[in-house]
C-alpha cells in the first residue's frame, strides 16, 4: 500500500490550496484518513481525521477553515486549506489506516508536501 501526496505550494496568506492523497495498492478498504503536518522547530501535529463511520476532528487551529473530506471509491483523502496563515507553513503529511488481506489494517503515511504561505 502506498500513499501519494500532491497540491502543496506557494501561497499567499489569506489564500487556498487544496491538498490530495491517493492510496494505491490492490483491494484496499480505508478505515481511517487524516492529514498531519510539521513546521519547521516543531513536532508532528494532527490537522484533520476522518473516519469511514463519519467521525471526524480538527484541531483548533484549523477549525472552520479547513476541511477533510474523502472518495472511497477513488481512494482518495482531500484537504481544503482556506484563509490561510504563515502558522500553517509546513510539510502536510496524509496517514490512512488501511486494511489489506495480506497486513490487516496497518497506519500508512505519504510522503509529504510543503506549503508555503507568505507574502
Amino acid at each position: 500500500v502506498q500513499l501519494q501526496a500532491s497540491g502543496g505550494g506557494l501561497v499567499q496568506p489569506g489564500g487556498s490550496l487544496r491538498l490530495s492523497c491517493e492510496a494505491s495498492g490492490g483491494f484496499i478498504v480505508i478505515n481511517i484518513m487524516g492529514w498531519y503536518r510539521q513546521a519547521p522547530g516543531k513536532q508532528r501535529e494532527l490537522v484533520a481525521r476522518y473516519t469511514r463511520g463519519g467521525n471526524m476532528n480538527y484541531s483548533d487551529s484549523v477549525k472552520g477553515r479547513f476541511t477533510i473530506s474523502g472518495d472511497y471509491d477513488k481512494k482518495t483523502m482531500y484537504l481544503q486549506m482556506n484563509k490561510l496563515t504563515s502558522e500553517d507553513t509546513a510539510v502536510y503529511y496524509c496517514m490512512g489506516n488501511i486494511w489489506a488481506a495480506s497486513t490487516g489494517s496497518v497506519d500508512y503515511w505519504g510522503q509529504g508536501t510543503l506549503v508555503t504561505v507568505s507574502s
